[in-house]
Order: structure tokens, then C-alpha cells, then sequence
């Protein structure tokens, strides 16, 4: 792997935030669910998601009954909505992380998992490198991490993306039932980060 000025900065921030929460006992995950009392599987986190309107990023966190075994979490569902709260979203990629926050990968979705307004892979890239989430809520430092695991793996999530598309179609569903609308396909590319 190549590390850029920028990716090397990237990947600075990603420490930084993690380091100044754990100072406090906490992580992007209690920061996340700091207004919460319980976490419910499939609901997002925190309720209503968090939207940027200067960037049009947004994302929630929700996580999936457990698995024996499984040591993910659940993860961060990230979007961009480039018309502003109004205007279509689009799906850029999910960032999954274990019980203690921290990152274990990242992944893009078929279209049905999030009900995505669908953006072929030369359209999504661009949003992708646009994902910048600098809103107070629910953490700033929260943010910040996502904000920087887009930047850090800015050239990896373009790669997922693409391959999102290829997985696609190269996918042969039942009859009648198109590709991106077949549940038996849910992650479509992902890159461990262990």
C-alpha cells in the first residue's frame, strides 16, 4: 500500500480522534450512542441520521442481530446527498467496526439494502471524495473519524465502488428479479481492514 501526504494525514486523524475519546473512556461507537439508552438492531443512530447541509453528507449506524462469532458491531452507513436534504441520496459505502469502535472494514451495498436514489460507479466516485462531515451531533469527533476514513481510503472506496459494479453485472438473480434488487446479493465489495 501506497501512503500519500494525504493518505499518512488521513490516517493521523483517524488516531487523533480515537486517541482524544479514549482519554475520556469512550469511542466513536459510546459517542454515537450517547443520547441513546439502548441500542435496538436496525435502528439508526442517532434517530433522524446526521446531515450535513454545507457538504450534503450524511450517514446513520445501525447494527444487525448478532452472530456467533461475528466481531463486528455494526457500521456506519455513509451517503451524499449533492442537491442538498431535498435531493437524491446516494449510497457511498459502509464502515463496519467492532463492539470498541474500531474500524475492522469497509463495504459497499446493493441498491435494495438502502433504498438509494442508484448512481453507476463514474458517477459515485466523485461523491465519494466529497464525503466531508463537519457537524456538532451527536460528536464532533465522530465526524471527524468518518470524515477521515473517507480521506484515508479515498482511493480503496473508489476501487470498492467500481468493483460494487462489476459484482453487479456479472450477477445473474432468478428470473424476473433484477440485480440490484436481489436479496440473495447484500454486500456487493468490501475490504478488510484487520
Amino acid at each position: 500500500m501506497i501512503v500519500t501526504d494525504a493518505k499518512a494525514r488521513a490516517l493521523e486523524e483517524i488516531a487523533f480522534c480515537e486517541a482524544l475519546l479514549a482519554k475520556g473512556g469512550q469511542n466513536v461507537l459510546t459517542e454515537t450512542f450517547r443520547e441513546t439508552s439502548g441500542v435496538t438492531v436496525w435502528d439508526h443512530y442517532p434517530p433522524g441520521d446526521v446531515f450535513d447541509p454545507v457538504s450534503g453528507a450524511q450517514w446513520f449506524y445501525h447494527c444487525h442481530p448478532a452472530e456467533e462469532g461475528a466481531s463486528e458491531h455494526g457500521h456506519f452507513h455513509c451517503f451524499l446527498r449533492p442537491d442538498g436534504v431535498d435531493g437524491p441520496i446516494h449510497h457511498l459505502a459502509a464502515i463496519g467496526v467492532d463492539p470498541f469502535g474500531k474500524l475492522l472494514r469497509i463495504f459497499t451495498v446493493n441498491q435494495w439494502v438502502v433504498g438509494d436514489d442508484w448512481l453507476d460507479a463514474d458517477r459515485t466516485i466523485p461523491l465519494a471524495r466529497r464525503f466531508d462531515m463537519q457537524m456538532p451531533r451527536p460528536s464532533y469527533l465522530v465526524n471527524r473519524w468518518l470524515t477521515a476514513v473517507f480521506a484515508a481510503y479515498e482511493d480503496e472506496i473508489a476501487k470498492l465502488i467500481a468493483e460494487r459494479d462489476r459484482m453487479l453485472a456479472a450477477h445473474t438473480p432468478p428470473s424476473g428479479i433484477a440485480a440490484r434488487e436481489d436479496r440473495a446479493l447484500e454486500v456487493t465489495s468490501e475490504l478488510d481492514l484487520r
